[in-house]
């Protein structure tokens, strides 16, 4: 099993503890993903000390604040590591005010053009406020813009009403644990229909637990949990699902 997006630097315990648990689970590749300049080189310094390990670097839209040209180089000069396979998390939250917008914007333009650059995939995030869709369709506008080539992955996949959107621009569709939550019923939906080529699942950890484990933080072991329960909604053996996300995932990130 992968776990398409993790944070290990946010994980409790050491980087060592945390993929030795997910190893025991079957957990045997996984992206952690920087979201800050700390985050960033705490991503690549885990990548380089474990061999399971590959990092993403970027600019989070609720760190994007003050996002200039120092920022721009700092990122593409970590991007070109060999531990390096993506670029992000970028993208827009209007969900919470920790950014301006404007902000925001600047941040995931220029990862985007960072991301091509570098012939890296890029990592997406999005949220909206409740029965708002402003920021993921801005970010589809931005995406089909500026991103033409560039492999695309929704994390945390929270645009159910674009699922087939993505699915026609080939953009891979990540599910976290959210997706096993009682009222997510939009969101198993739209893990039913993604084209097994487009399918990822993630922790997104120590966030979004899934349900089975509710109360504890999440870890990149419990992928395990989100994959069998993504399984069973697509109708297939976990086996199955294991080989098409591992396969998917090498594709994607060249691990």
């Amino acid at each position: 099993m992968i776990d398409s997006h993790t944070h290990l630097s946010l994980c409790d315990g050491s980087d060592s503890f945390v993929v030795a648990a997910a190893h025991e689970a079957g957990v045997e590749r996984m992206l952690t993903v920087g979201m800050d300049a700390k985050s960033n080189a705490a991503a690549l310094d885990a990548a380089e000390r474990h061999g399971v390990v590959f990092a993403a670097v970027g600019r989070h839209p609720h760190e994007s604040a003050g996002f200039g040209d120092g920022a721009v180089a700092e990122i593409a000069r970590l991007g070109a590591h060999e531990g390096v396979r993506a670029i992000g998390e970028t993208g827009l939250d209007f969900f919470r005010d920790y950014a301006d917008p404007d902000d925001q914007r600047r941040a995931f333009a220029a990862q985007v053009e960072i991301a091509r650059e570098l012939d890296l995939p890029l990592v997406i995030h999005a949220r909206d406020p409740d029965g708002s869709s402003e920021a993921i369709d801005e970010i589809f506008a931005t995406l089909d813009a500026r991103a033409g080539g560039v492999p695309v992955i929704l994390h945390c996949f929270a645009a159910p009403q674009r699922v087939d959107d993505a699915a026609e621009r080939g953009w891979y569709c990540s599910f976290a644990g959210n997706v096993t939550y009682p009222k997510a019923d939009a969101l198993r939906e739209a893990a039913e229909q993604v084209p097994d080529h487009l399918l990822l699942v993630e922790t997104d950890a120590p966030y979004l637990t899934p349900q089975a484990k509710r109360g504890e933080r999440n870890e990149p072991a419990n992928v395990v949990e989100t994959a069998r329960f993504v399984a069973g909604l697509r109708g297939v053996a976990y086996e199955e699902l294991e080989r098409t996300v591992e396969a998917n995932a090498r594709e994607l990130f060249g691990w």
